[in-house]
């Protein structure tokens, strides 16, 4: 008989995460007004006054919903090369459609708890300038993709890339296309005649 290999455990999460995590399954799940301190610890599993030990006020706890949504995300966006025999346009296509296809169905709660947050943002100023901060490095991401994909302008391009991507995951996690949210083919045809339209050829 073989002897199994010794399993290296996984380290445990840490408090400050799961506590994140939590919120943003609360939020997706309830709304800003169903989250209090209460409920992301019965959420999180942990003693009542853990999370008020960690995030004291109400902005705090949103703040770190949103810097953990956009970790998160971050991680789920895989920015590689070219395919062999491929341009760096057909790879733009392929981030912008795995990217897209992994918000709506495998990462929808995130992005409906962004969108939660995005609302709020409009009302908080110091919320609104953590959300700038935050969105600043995936227009940053994008100016450097648009960039290589051979946009004369990518800086401009990025922000019409992001704006048509936040209306696509609106339309289909709260608008009217939530029912029925796109493929991931679908959304890869879209983005080519997008891309297509923005940068020619």
């Amino acid at each position: 008989m073989t002897p199994s290999r010794p399993t290296t455990p996984r380290p445990p999460v840490r408090r400050p995460v799961l506590i994140a995590d939590a919120a943003i399954a609360v939020i997706a799940e309830r709304g800003l007004r169903g989250l209090t301190h209460r409920a992301v610890d019965e959420a999180a599993g942990l003693p009542a006054g853990s999370t008020s030990n960690l995030a004291r006020t109400r902005s705090a706890l949103l703040e770190s919903a949103l810097v953990r949504i956009a970790e998160l995300e971050t991680a789920g966006l895989a920015v590689g090369e070219a395919p062999p025999g491929g341009s760096a346009r057909e790879a733009l296509v392929g981030v912008v459609a795995d990217g897209l296809h992994q918000a709506l169905t495998a990462g929808r709660s995130l992005t409906v708890a962004r969108i939660e947050l995005a609302l709020e943002a409009a009302r908080r100023p110091e919320l609104r300038a953590v959300y700038d901060r935050l969105g600043a490095g995936f227009l940053e991401l994008a100016v450097g993709l648009l960039a290589r994909a051979g946009s004369t302008e990518p800086a401009a391009d990025a922000r019409r890339l992001v704006r048509w991507c936040e209306g696509v995951l609106f339309n289909g996690t709260a608008g009217s296309g939530h029912a029925h949210p796109p493929t991931r083919a679908e959304l890869a045809v879209d983005a080519e005649r997008y891309l297509g339209a923005l940068l020619g050829g």
